[in-house]
C-alpha cells in the first residue's frame, strides 16, 4: 500500500487531501509512523522525530494513529488477495507476499493479476497500492517500491542481473543503514560491486548474512511465500515526552505498558514464554534482558511481577531513559489462554 495510514486519513478527512500529512510524530519525542507523499517532498519520512518533521516542513499536519481503523482495511485488502491466490504471507498490515502461480481466477499472466488487484483495491477502498512482479521474493519486493505511489514494476528473469547490478546497496531490501555504510566503506555502492566479493569474505565481514547477499545480487532467492506467517512476538514501547531518571517514574509507565501488552496478547490469543524488558538511554543505548518460563505466561499479574523484577535488576538509578518496552515472545506452536495461567493442559 502507499502511505498506507495517512493515505486512509486522507481518504477518511477531505480536508486533509493533498496537504502534508503525517500519522504520530507530535510532541519533541514523537516519532512518525507514516507521512503523506505531499510530506516527502520535504524530506519527511517515516521514523522521523516530529519536531524535525515540523523543521522540513512547517505546515506538515499530525493526526495521531488509528490503528483500529487500519487493521480493517487491512483484512478488507487480504479478502481481495484471497480472491485471486490462497498463497499470501502478510509482511505488515499494509505489505504482503503473493505466490500466483496457481491463480483462482484463472488470469494466465502475473502482471495482469497485479493490474486486477490493483484495480479492486481502488475501487473498493479508494486507496491506491503499487506492486513488484518478479519470479523470487526478493526482487518482488524491491520492484514494489521502485514506481511508487500507485506502480507497477515487472522484473522479468532475463532482466534481474542487470537491474540488480545497478541497484544502490542502500535499497537492498535487507540491508539497514549500519550494513549499509559498512559495505560503502569496503567501496560496496551497487550491486556490481556486491557481485565482485568472493561468498567467504561476505561471510568473513557479515556473517551468515554474507552467505545471503552473496546470493541476492546473483538474483537467487529460494524461499517460498509462507502462508499464515505465524507471528512470533508481541511488544508495546513507549518514548517518553521527557526523558525518565527514577526508578519509581520508570515502574509507573511499565505498569501502563503490561495493560496495553496484555490486551493486545488477548486479542491475538497468544502467550509467550519469554519476558523482554527494552531499556533506551538518553544516548540511544539499547538494554534488553529476558526471563523464560516453561509454560506460556498468560496472568497480568506474572506479566507485571516479571517486567518490575526485570526493570529493578537491570536499570541504574540516576540513568535517563527515553524508551521503555515490553516483549512476550516465545509462543507455543499452539496455545490458547483457557490452558489456565501456567498450567499445560494435556490430552489423554
Amino acid at each position: 500500500m502507499d502511505a498506507f495510514y495517512a493515505s486512509v486519513e486522507q481518504r477518511d478527512n477531505p480536508d486533509l487531501r493533498g496537504k502534508p500529512v503525517a500519522v504520530g510524530g507530535e510532541g519533541r519525542r514523537g516519532v512518525l509512523t507514516t507521512c503523506s507523499y505531499e510530506a516527502r517532498v520535504f524530506g519527511v519520512r517515516s521514523a522521523l522525530p516530529g519536531y524535525k518533521a515540523k523543521e522540513l516542513c512547517p505546515d506538515i499536519i499530525f493526526v495521531p494513529p488509528r490503528f483500529d481503523v487500519y487493521k480493517e482495511v487491512s483484512v478488507q485488502i487480504r479478502e481481495i488477495f484471497s480472491r485471486y491466490t490462497d498463497m499470501i504471507e502478510p509482511l505488515s498490515l499494509d505489505e504482503a507476499y503473493l505466490d500466483v502461480t496457481e491463480c483462482k481466477q484463472d488470469i494466465a499472466y502475473a502482471t495482469d493479476i497485479a493490474k486486477a488487484i490493483k484495480k479492486d483495491i481502488y475501487d473498493e477502498t479508494q486507496l491506491t497500492a503499487s506492486a513488484g512482479v518478479s519470479y523470487c521474493k526478493f526482487i518482488a519486493k524491491i520492484a514494489s517500491d521502485e514506481n511508487k505511489p500507485d506502480g507497477i514494476t515487472v522484473i522479468k528473469p532475463h532482466q534481474a542481473i542487470a537491474f540488480l547490478e545497478k541497484l544502490e546497496i542502500k535499497k537492498f531490501y535487507g540491508v539497514g543503514k549500519v550494513t549499509a555504510k559498512k559495505m560503502n566503506d569496503l567501496g560496496i555502492f551497487t550491486g556490481y560491486d556486491l557481485k565482485q566479493w568472493a561468498q567467504v569474505d561476505l561471510i568473513k565481514r557479515f556473517g551468515k548474512s554474507g552467505r545471503f547477499y552473496y546470493d541476492i545480487v546473483r538474483g537467487i532467492d529460494d524461499r517460498p511465500v509462507k502462508a499464515n506467517r505465524i507471528r512470533k512476538s508481541l511488544a508495546v514501547e513507549r518514548t517518553f515526552e521527557e526523558n525518565l531518571t527514577t526508578l519509581i517514574a520508570l515502574e509507573e509507565r511499565l505498569l501502563m505498558i503490561v495493560d496495553k501488552l496484555v490486551e493486545r496478547l488477548g486479542r491475538a490469543d497468544k502467550y509467550g514464554r519469554t519476558i523482554t524488558l527494552k531499556l533506551k538511554t538518553a544516548k540511544f543505548d539499547n538494554i534488553t534482558r529476558s526471563k523464560s518460563q516453561s509454560y506460556p505466561i498468560t496472568s497480568k499479574e506474572e506479566i507485571t511481577r516479571m517486567g518490575l523484577q526485570l526493570l529493578r535488576n537491570n536499570y541504574e538509578e540516576g540513568t535517563a531513559i527515553r524508551l521503555l518496552g515490553l516483549t512476550s515472545s516465545n509462543f507455543p506452536d499452539s496455545f490458547s489462554a483457557q490452558s489456565g495461567d501456567g498450567q499445560l493442559r494435556l490430552s489423554f
